[in-house]
């Protein structure tokens, strides 16, 4: 995709790590057997030499914030994410409707993975700016959690968009209800993504063969299909 990005598929989802002029950052921190994964991937690209300087999540959920603090200790990088996630991370969220399931699921899945609560060393809010990867903005689009952020690179006109959308060969679609803490929000979320100027997305959720401009076409047919 871009020669200082790199995509570490795990398990369920995909993480990722940016590289500038001061080290590496990771977006997200993975599910199962993260930490392997990320060192192999490290490794390949050889980047292994590098400092990982900060971790950025996009929300709460166990498969994008499982790994944080064994990230954050191994290499003594900072963490940041969305502040109305904070119940998240420390494994205190509370879920309504149909998102009882994944309360059912991140109980059992802390259980076994002996996960680690944590707070955040630093908050990210709605339209802050971080210097990272050349500048990123934060975007608030509620829905998937009340605090669910994704980041924007306006140099490269591309989102790092978390779990806006699941992008699929056979299909895209918005996350499914059972995980989504206000499913009526996600809709206008997708919406708002596409009022940025964007050549290209890069989904937690994916194919590996797809390029972000592939991601892009279909979040925007996602968007007509959900008629918004």
């Amino acid at each position: 995709m871009f020669d200082d990005l790199l995509a570490v598929p795990a398990a369920i989802v995909t993480f990722h790590v940016l590289k500038d002029e001061s080290g590496l950052y990771l977006v997200d921190t993975g599910f199962v057997n993260g930490p392997r994964l990320l060192h192999r991937a490290l490794k390949k690209r050889g980047w292994d030499h590098l400092p990982v300087r900060g971790i950025l999540l996009t929300h709460g959920h166990l498969d994008h914030a499982l790994n944080a603090v064994h990230f954050a200790k191994r290499y003594g990088a900072w963490i940041a994410g969305p502040r109305l996630d904070a119940d998240h991370y420390l494994g205190k969220a509370k879920y309504r409707g149909l998102a009882r399931v994944t309360a059912f699921l991140e109980r059992a899945g802390r259980v076994l993975s002996r996960y680690q609560p944590f707070t955040p060393d630093k908050w990210v809010d709605p339209d802050e700016v971080l210097p990272v990867w050349g500048g990123l903005r934060a975007v608030h689009l509620p829905g998937h959690t009340a605090g669910h952020t994704v980041y924007y690179c306006p140099r490269r006109k591309v989102l790092i968009g978390g779990d806006l959308f699941n992008s699929l060969p056979f299909m895209s679609l918005p996350p499914p209800d059972i995980f989504n803490s206000f499913p009526e929000q996600v809709p206008a979320a997708i919406g708002t993504a596409l009022q940025l100027d964007l050549v290209g997305v890069i989904p937690a959720h994916c194919d590996a063969g797809t390029t972000p401009a592939g991601h892009l076409e279909r979040l925007r047919r996602l968007h007509q299909r959900l008629g918004r």
